[in-house]
């Protein structure tokens, strides 16, 4: 994005008391915590989750041996839209892209010998969110674990799955019910759980830019703010438990402003239009990962230096969390070999380079700070924009974000294909040599072995109780209380996933999105 010597006139009008504060203190553009990483390191995460519950806990368990401090559950595409494994239009899916879950049986296999009181979980899982929690809580207590002593994040974020991903289910008002439903119960019985993960991520691999990234995901947070307060929730309290997740992209100036820009903007937004006075409420919490979109199939090592640059500038940029990807993600999923790679990314970054010795060591450049209010300013009139055509969800009803989103991602594509972008390895210092990598594949019998269990599952199991939790799922779909605890209860008694959300199918339909 900066592509002039930047001087200080480009600053002129920046004053460090409005514009940075100190580190720990409003606006949080230098970072929510007074010491940073100084005095705790982000978490270090791994996404992983493939195949059978056996399978991804043999993946988990490896990571936490490897130095993980928190485990990021991926999972496959039939779990993720409500569909158990022997559901037809799963046949082929199920475990591709993720882990399969279709019941409390394969939840508890899949955290086998994983004290899920002291390792944090988090959950990418969005329509089915609910289910997915519900499930988590049920395997805890058979642990023995109380659920309040569990942590993690649910994404929970259904909003960009309308814009860009596709993975929703249910219309938009009533998902963002579920939404809510989430947020309350977390807030009063799972107080070490952030309750929605408000993802720009799936924004920015659609083909955002850095400024649509910030705009549309804070677009999406204040609709769930604004359900939360319709609901009667205190912002105060609900807004400590809010979390974002974000890219790191290519452009290494760029991403280290973004973080930051997004930072103070939200604590304004938070501070300003919604009246939160708590300083918890007003921060910006949030996980990054590495840019997927970024790495390239055709000289797959290079995407090892992608990852490494991407994450240096997550951790300069302040975040939480921090996952890497594997250098074979364009191939497939990644092998062992290159998780392991990819979790030594970031214990290389905290050990070696000293960058977490200083908080906010960027700041005060003139680079960073103009490239930090030009981004704030960019998505601040996006968010106008949104608010004058009527609000967050009438804009993704008549598809004007999706529509923005489409359009940056064809600029984008046309700037590699005639040059005017360059990707090394693809349109520039190219070679004929063949891949020589081995690549992770999901053994066929993994789907046959997934629809054993669920038959064995609904032949065992009680099944007049199991009807009779779903009856309570529907009666409380029907007259607005809370969707969590007839959920638990659901899970309890071996409804499955698909059973689950086919009962919330039957009240609140399925969303069919118009063509944009």
């Amino acid at each position: 994005m900066v592509s002039k010597a930047v001087t200080p006139e480009d600053v002129r009008d920046w004053t460090p008391d409005d514009a940075l504060g100190s580190p720990g203190e409003f606006p949080f553009t230098r970072g929510i915590y007074t010491t940073m990483y100084r005095g705790r390191l982000w978490t270090m995460r791994q996404y992983a989750g493939f195949g059978s519950a056996a399978e991804s806990n043999r993946r988990f368990r490896y990571l936490i041996d490897q130095g993980v401090s928190g485990l990021s559950v991926a999972f496959d595409l039939p779990t993720q839209i409500g569909y158990d494994s022997d559901h037809t239009l799963a046949r082929g899916e199920v475990g591709r892209v993720g882990v399969a879950i279709d019941s409390v049986e394969d939840m508890s296999l899949l955290f086998d010998r994983i004290p899920l009181d002291r390792v944090s979980t988090s959950m990418t899982i969005n329509a089915t969110a609910i289910i997915l929690l519900a499930l988590y809580v049920a395997a805890a207590r058979r642990k023995g674990v109380e659920p309040h002593a569990t942590a993690g994040t649910v994404q929970n974020d259904i909003l960009k799955e309308y814009v860009a991903r596709g993975t929703y289910i249910f219309p938009p008002r009533p998902s963002l019910r579920i939404v809510t439903d989430v947020i309350a119960y977390c807030g009063a019985e799972l107080p070490g759980w952030h309750p929605i993960s408000i993802s720009g991520y799936h924004i920015r691999e659609a083909g955002a830019t850095a400024i649509q990234e910030v705009a549309f995901t804070f677009a999406h947070a204040i609709a769930y703010v604004e359900a939360a307060l319709e609901a009667g929730l205190d912002v105060n309290v609900f807004g400590r438990r809010l979390s974002f997740f974000f890219a790191a992209h290519n452009d290494f100036l760029e991403e280290i402003a973004k973080f930051r820009a997004a930072r103070r903007l939200w604590a304004r937004l938070m501070h300003d239009r919604f009246g939160a006075n708590d300083a918890r409420a007003q921060q910006l919490r949030f996980h990054t990962q590495t840019a997927g979109s970024t790495l390239t199939a055709q000289q797959p090592d290079n995407n090892i230096v992608r990852v490494a640059l991407q994450a240096m500038a997550a951790v300069l940029g302040g975040t939480q969390s921090l996952h890497c990807n594997g250098r074979d993600e364009a191939l497939g999923l990644p092998t062992e070999t290159s998780a392991q790679i990819a979790l030594r990314t970031q214990q290389v970054i905290a050990a070696e380079t000293g960058v977490a010795n200083t908080v906010d060591p960027v700041a005060g450049s003139y680079a960073i700070e103009s490239l930090t209010d030009a981004i704030e300013q960019g998505a601040t009139a996006l968010l106008d924009q949104i608010a004058e055509g009527g609000g967050t969800l009438a804009a993704i009803e008549r598809g004007a974000i999706q529509r923005q989103i489409q359009e940056s991602a064809y600029r984008d594509q046309q700037a590699v294909d005639n040059g005017d972008r360059l990707v090394v390895g693809v349109n520039r210092s190219t070679d004929d040599a063949p891949l020589n990598m081995e690549v992770l594949r999901i053994d066929p019998s993994v789907e046959h072995d997934q629809r054993k269990r669920v038959a064995h599952l609904r032949a065992s199991r009680d099944e007049t109780k199991m009807r009779q939790a779903l009856d309570g799922v529907t009666r409380s779909a029907r007259d607005d209380t809370n969707l969590v605890p007839p959920i638990i209860t659901a899970v309890e008694a071996m409804a499955t996933v698909g059973e689950i959300a086919d009962t919330l199918r039957a009240v609140f339909g399925e969303y069919r999105e118009e063509g944009v």
